[in-house]
């Protein structure tokens, strides 16, 4: 007996449909971990970006309530895989690009940013008093953080401390506009746990240019940081997932003008036009009171930003990485789009078969 035909184009659909799921959640993944790198870039909106924010959240909650359905654990491991990678691959470029490339690297993340703005719409849509309200107290809690700016001091690597700093941005990653790493900033341990990361990467995998290898006294003292964080990681991801599915089912359009807001409101951290520049007597760095005796002993990476008056060519050059950043989100989601547009809520995620 021959197959049927209608059944063998479904799972030609099905084997189809999750090889794009595991696409766009590589994508996204990859994106979410590059962003949870940088103070101000929201991991969430990556995935919005990807298309995949939905599914995420979705995935999370049923597989926390021992619901398992494949597309769920196929995105799953598309993305935290991914992820992972990138940050173990790359905490130390990304930190260093930022550092000195701040004004090029925060222009491009200006538009990947926004990109997320019509996936997010397309949820939302049309306006109500809810969400109209609900976005505008997001946005202005978001400015509220731009412009209070971070303090950042501390960077003890106390294991309690650690995990929370680690449930506080895994908090923050799941909800688009809300930076993992800004708050790691806030908390004081954004240096130490990247440059923890890059330590156990140097120990995995070791250090070509001092010509090592695997070393097993680098990764065991990494991981005094590693498992901490990443129990905090995975309780706040769990966490906060499972609240916002319970939210979006109850409360749609407030949760969803709520995020609106908080994503617009990350562009407004990201200016690109301002560098570090060398503390001064009287600045404060990481609770201590710079002097001219110990200015010369905080590391760049701590230096105070100040604004600068952009050049015509590096005004031009903003915007035309703006635009590359608007358009390669604007790619991505369309990838792989579904009948409903890519925009389906995380219920409507959960109901699919």
């Amino acid at each position: 007996m021959h197959p049927h035909p209608d059944r063998n184009r479904a799972d030609a659909r099905s084997a189809g449909s999750s090889r794009i799921v595991a696409l766009r959640g590589v994508i996204g993944g990859t994106l979410m971990g590059l962003a949870n790198l940088v103070p101000g870039i929201s991991g969430g909106t990556m995935l919005l970006a990807a298309g995949v924010y939905p599914g995420f959240v979705a995935a999370i909650a049923e597989v926390t309530t021992l619901r398992f359905r494949f597309r769920s654990l196929v995105l799953l491991a598309a993305i935290v895989g991914s992820a992972a990678l990138a940050i173990l691959m790359l905490a130390g470029t990304v930190r260093d690009l930022v550092v000195h490339e701040r004004w090029i690297m925060y222009s491009l993340f200006i538009g990947l940013t926004l990109g997320g703005v019509p996936l997010l719409w397309r949820m939302a849509r049309p306006a109500t008093p809810a969400l109209v309200a609900s976005g505008c107290i997001a946005f202005g809690l978001m400015c509220a953080m731009a412009f209070t700016g971070a303090a950042s001091s501390g960077g003890e690597r106390s294991a309690p401390w650690v995990f929370f700093a680690g449930l506080a941005a895994a908090s923050a990653m799941i909800l688009p506009g809300v930076s993992g790493g800004y708050l790691l900033l806030l908390l004081g341990q954004y240096e130490t746990i990247l440059g923890t990361v890059d330590q156990l990467k140097r120990g995995l995998l070791g250090d070509a240019a001092a010509g090592s290898g695997f070393d097993l006294a680098l990764v065991l003292d990494a991981m005094r940081v590693v498992i901490p964080l990443g129990l905090g990681v995975v309780g706040g991801v769990v966490g906060v997932s499972n609240l916002l599915q319970w939210l979006l089912d109850r409360f749609q359009k407030a949760t969803l003008g709520a995020l609106l807001g908080l994503l617009l409101g990350a562009v407004v951290g990201l200016w690109p036009f301002q560098q570090a520049e060398p503390p001064r007597p009287g600045d404060i760095v990481k609770g201590r009171a710079v002097t001219a005796q110990n200015a010369a002993s905080f590391a760049v990476e701590d230096w105070p930003l100040r604004r600068f008056e952009p050049t015509a060519r590096q005004g031009a050059g903003a915007a035309l990485l703006v635009g590359c950043g608007l358009l390669g989100t604007a790619l991505i989601g369309r990838m792989g789009r579904d009948a409903n547009g890519g925009a389906a809520t995380p219920r409507s995620s959960q109901r699919e078969a």
